[in-house]
């Protein structure tokens, strides 16, 4: 029998233990974003190191993507239709997690994109049981503020991570070496997750009420803003492959490209905060704004001289920021609550297929045409506005 946990001691749900429960899930994300954020600050120019084209990267990087948010769709289901949170959760971070240490010991390209390609499968199969988890408390929090909480604590993982990787590469000057410390934040990550799991066993007691939404279905709001969202996917660089171009065109020191994802998830920590409880206040529109603003940043880091790369990157953290918090905490208004992880399944899905087809085709232009790849980034986050301000439209019938 599962041990009685705190907000099941009581009749009625408190905020207090609400926001005790994102505290502890945004630990989990501080030290797992640590590991493969880390991970991932140096995993173009690693990939590069192995003989890796500029092709082979982008196509690497969207297929972790595509799989890390495909799986989604089934991890979503799942924990809908098993009401195995928990479980599901644990598994993923497992194999998330695990995953960055053995990169250490890749002596080819192949099996180190292998590697990071499990990496975000672990991924793709806890964040919808996570995030449902995370909206039955965000609801005496505040949505945008709740995701936004959670999405700084990430973030503060994810500078830790590029930061000691930095550390690693400009004393050691050793991809495994930096690889192998990731280590440590990973298995610090999976203790406090199962003292998270001991202490709440049944997070959804944590909503005090049902919304009263269709249960049948998803409302055409979901549906416009899934679309909405897939052009915001679609043009969003992925940062390996803005990563590759630094070290191709030396417009950033090799010893700084790390440091920069940490100034980008230093801005996404901000970000998150700051437009999470703009969103409580304003909702969608906050997001036509988020649009407007990233889509400025893929003339600045692909163009650009170091100045600029860093003003690029910055814009590039506020865009993720958006992307990781309050483009999430839409999703739980817009579903009611036994069908949020399938909502948060075929979200990620639909974000996770435009990513792959969209990093595939960055790469691909990289290789043929860098100004055509910033048209292509520009206008796709453009296109994504006038959606957005239908979602709105819809959400106020």
């Amino acid at each position: 029998m599962d041990r009685l946990s705190p907000q099941t001691r009581s009749s009625t749900p408190t905020k207090a233990a609400a926001i005790k429960f994102v505290i502890l899930l945004g630990l989990v994300s501080l030290l797992a974003d640590t590991t493969y954020e880390g991970a991932r600050s140096i995993a173009g120019p690693y990939l590069a190191f192995l003989g890796a084209s500029g092709t082979v990267v982008g196509i690497v990087a969207g297929l972790g993507e595509l799989v890390g948010y495909g799986l989604r769709l089934v991890s979503g289901y799942l924990s809908d239709r098993t009401r195995r949170y928990w479980a599901i959760t644990l598994v993923g971070y497992a194999i998330n997690l695990l995953s960055v240490p053995l990169l250490a010991l890749a002596g080819k390209w192949e099996i180190a994109a292998a590697l990071l390609v499990a990496e975000r499968m672990g991924k793709a199969l806890r964040t919808p049981a996570r995030d449902a988890m995370l909206s039955y408390a965000t609801k005496e929090t505040g949505r945008g503020w709740g995701f936004g909480l959670h999405e700084a604590m990430d973030q503060i993982g994810a500078v830790a991570g590029p930061l000691i990787v930095a550390l690693v590469m400009a004393t050691q000057n050793d991809y495994p070496t930096a690889f192998a410390a990731l280590v440590v934040p990973a298995i610090l990550a999976l203790s406090v997750l199962l003292a998270a799991r001991w202490l709440y066993p049944h997070p959804q007691d944590l909503e005090p009420t049902t919304p009263q939404l269709q249960t049948h279905g998803f409302p055409p709001a979901y549906w416009v803003y899934l679309a909405a969202v897939a052009l915001v996917a679609a043009g969003y660089v992925d940062f390996p492959l803005i990563a590759y171009h630094f070290g191709k065109v030396s417009s950033v020191p090799n010893t700084w490209i790390p440091l920069l994802y940490a100034v980008a998830m230093g801005v996404d920590a901000l970000a998150a905060l700051i437009f999470g409880r703009w969103f409580d206040r304003t909702g969608i529109p906050i997001l036509m704004i988020v649009s407007l603003i990233s889509a400025s940043f893929a003339p600045l880091v692909f163009l650009g001289g170091f100045p600029l790369a860093v003003l690029g990157m910055a814009i590039w953290g506020i865009g993720m920021g958006a992307q990781e918090s309050i483009l999430r905490a839409a999703i739980a208004d817009m579903v009611s609550q036994e069908r949020r992880g399938s909502a948060y399944g075929i979200f990620n899905t639909g974000f996770g297929v435009f990513w792959f087809l969209g990093s595939v085709l960055m790469g691909i232009l990289y290789d043929q045409s860098l100004p055509a790849l910033i048209i292509f980034s520009v206008g796709m986050q453009l296109a994504a506005v006038p959606l957005f301000l239908l979602v709105g439209k819809l959400l106020r019938k």
